[in-house]
C-alpha cells in the first residue's frame, strides 16, 4: 500500500506562485511514475503533469505548460508541482498520483494510476 500526502495550496492572486509537494510512502517510490491532476468545481478531475521514475520524462497539459513545472526528489519520496503566473481558471483540488512500474513515460489517464492523495485545495484569486 503507498500513501500519499499532497501540502502546499492556499490562497493566491492572480500572477502568483505556489510549489506543491506531495509525500510518498513505501520504499520504492524511485519506481513509481506519478501525475498531478486537478478538479476544479462543477469540473471533471483531469491531467496537468506526468514524470516518469527516473525523472527524465516529464509532459503538460496545454494549459499549463510554460507555468508549471513538475519534478521528483526520490531521496525524499517527494514530488512537486511548481506553478507560477497562476490565473482564477487554476482553481481546483489539486491531486497527485502513483502509478507502480519503470514506465518510460507517465500515463496520462486517472484510470492509469494506482493510488491517490487527498488533494490540496489551491484558489486563485482576482
Amino acid at each position: 500500500q503507498v500513501q500519499l500526502v499532497e501540502s502546499g495550496g492556499g490562497l493566491v492572486q492572480v500572477g502568483g506562485s505556489l510549489r506543491l509537494s506531495c509525500t510518498a510512502s513505501g520504499r520504492t517510490f524511485s519506481s513509481y511514475a506519478m501525475g498531478w491532476f486537478r478538479q476544479a468545481p462543477g469540473k471533471e478531475r483531469e491531467f496537468v503533469a506526468g514524470i516518469n521514475w527516473t525523472g527524465r520524462s516529464i509532459y503538460y497539459a496545454d494549459s499549463v505548460k510554460g507555468r508549471f513545472t513538475i519534478s521528483r526528489d526520490n531521496a525524499k519520496n517527494t514530488v512537486y508541482l511548481q506553478m507560477n503566473s497562476l490565473k482564477p481558471e487554476d482553481t481546483a483540488v489539486y491531486y497527485c498520483a502513483a502509478r507502480l512500474g519503470r514506465m518510460p513515460v507517465a500515463p496520462g489517464g486517472e484510470d492509469e494510476y494506482d493510488y491517490w492523495g487527498n488533494g490540496t485545495l489551491v484558489t486563485v484569486s482576482s
